[in-house]
């Protein structure tokens, strides 16, 4: 028992320090479009419509539209495709998986008063992947005149040459561990080695330029929300709704970052090659709540607006590093440098809280033969914070934030005809990009189709959407942040079961 737990205080360092940056922020801020095949074939606008448990993560009065009981399970595949350019190369990536994606059910309980304005009321539990972070990207290319040397240098200038030499890497914060690879790689030098108190450093890595690198990252995990509904209908004509969400994350994410040059060798040593990796792992619950009102205006129009707040987040996140450079001179055997502490970072738990939207909806019912919807929705990604804002590393990442990203639109446009039993779908989405220089992430466009077939009590639906989104990923967040300009392509398939009972 004692060995065991030596080995877990050796594996493991509780840090203060934080490391938390705006992409992190962003990966919990932003939502995919999923749900029943339904909701997806229409691209997502039912926030006038309801009658569809995915409808609920839009407008939670939509659950006072059905008319009888029912629950869905619906099971999508995944399918992502990275194009990657870094300076002129160009390489494409894969991802594919198999998830059940929504499951809920919905219980309407009519007013047996017919004298009563309160025609029913409809109580619903619904779970949503919000998000399926499954994913690998892969970029490689010929940098002309940058080495990840910057990256090591930029944290370790300013500190004293003592704690990088004589320090253990467990008892540094984040930046200064940095620092720490850096130097115990033999990557960067102190301009005065003989001077415990210099913090001034100079590169290993020959210039000169031309330096092939590679960048791996793959990904893993969800985000899930359970949405408690509650709605009710007055005059059945308007219709009023509630959801008490709850989240749950899970996100991890390995990075492999590679760098080689054939600078001609001197008789010093000098950096030839070097992989650096990184580990992520982060988790944790979040809670949000939604209002919303469906108006039937007439027969044939319908009217809906609804409220998200914030999703107060609660996380707490996992960091390990390893690296390993190899170093060469003339007539020499090279030399390996491996830096693995082997220590696993448990940063402080922490606190995000992302931006509140706002959707205002219309629709348009052609009696039993079809339908056109058509939701607006804002959101000002310029909120987000992390918390507690008292905290001077979130003061200024909160500042940051503040600065970059922007207010966004969001379109959402979704038809449906029926023939009979069977029901013909199309859809169409458009979303602004968070970010004010538009490059870091780029506005998202959407297309999606499918079909529907009615057994009576028991429905099919089946639904094919894709999106298209470019962005440019930087390969670090200080220093080195050249980075690749990246296509991502989304293709979905989804299968929904509806029962009613």
């Amino acid at each position: 028992m004692k060995k065991i737990l030596f080995l877990l205080l050796t594996g493991f360092t509780f840090s203060a320090a934080q490391s938390q940056e705006i992409t992190d922020a962003m990966r919990y801020a932003q939502d995919n479009l999923n749900g029943t095949a339904r909701f997806r074939a229409m691209g997502g606008a039912f926030g006038a419509l309801g009658g569809d448990l995915s409808s609920l993560n839009i407008n939670p009065a939509g659950s006072a539209v059905f008319s009888n009981n029912q629950i869905a399970v619906t099971l999508s595949s995944y399918n992502t495709k990275n194009n990657s350019n870094y300076f002129g190369t160009t390489n494409t990536e894969k991802d594919n998986s198999f998830d059940l994606n929504q499951a809920g059910g919905v219980f309407v309980f009519k007013n047996g008063n017919s004298n009563s304005n309160w025609k029913k009321f409809s109580l619903a539990v619904n779970y949503d992947n919000i998000n399926n972070y499954n994913n690998s990207l892969f970029s490689s290319g010929t940098n002309p005149t940058n080495s990840v040397d910057s990256y090591f240098l930029s944290y370790a200038d300013g500190i004293p040459l003592s704690e990088l030499r004589d320090s253990s890497y467990r008892n540094l914060d984040n930046g200064a561990q940095q620092g720490y690879l850096g130097y115990q790689g033999y990557i960067i030098n102190p301009v005065d080695p003989n001077n415990n108190n210099n913090t001034q450093y100079t590169t290993n890595v020959p210039a000169g330029g031309n330096y092939y690198q590679e960048n791996t990252v793959l990904t893993n995990g969800y985000n899930g929300k359970l949405s408690f509904n509650a709605a009710t209908s007055f005059k059945d004509i308007l219709y009023i709704g509630l959801n008490l969400n709850s989240h749950f994350t899970d996100y991890r994410q390995s990075t492999s970052f590679y760098e080689d040059n054939s600078a001609p060798l001197t008789t010093n040593y000098t950096v030839t090659r070097l992989r650096f990796d990184n580990e992520l792992y982060t988790y944790g619950t979040g809670f949000s709540f939604q209002l919303g009102a469906i108006a039937k205006v007439t027969d044939e129009i319908r009217l809906g607006l609804a409220y998200e707040s914030s999703t107060w987040y609660h996380l707490s996140d996992e960091f390990s590093q390893k690296l390993v450079a190899v170093s060469s001179a003339a007539n020499q055997t090279d030399t390996n440098d491996v830096v693995d502490p082997q220590v696993t970072n448990l940063y402080n738990p922490y606190k995000l809280q992302t931006p509140s939207k706002l959707t205002g909806s219309f629709a348009y019912v052609f009696g039993k033969s079809g339908l056109i919807s058509i939701d607006y929705a804002m959101k000002d990604y310029s909120n987000t914070k992390f918390k507690p804002e008292n905290d001077s590393y979130f003061s200024d990442v909160n500042s940051y934030m503040n600065s970059v990203l922007d207010k966004t639109n969001e379109v959402r446009v979704g038809a449906e005809y029926k023939i009979e039993k069977l029901s013909l779908r199309a859809g169409y989405r458009y979303e602004q990009s968070p970010y004010k220089n538009k490059t870091t992430v780029g506005d998202l466009t959407g297309y999606s189709g499918g079909l529907g077939y009615n057994f009576g009590s028991t429905k099919v639906d089946l639904a094919y959407s894709t999106a298209e989104r470019n962005s440019h990923q930087a390969f670090f967040n200080q220093g080195f942040t050249d980075g690749a300009n990246i296509k991502t392509s989304n293709n979905n398939i989804s299968l929904t079961l509806l029962f009613e009972l």
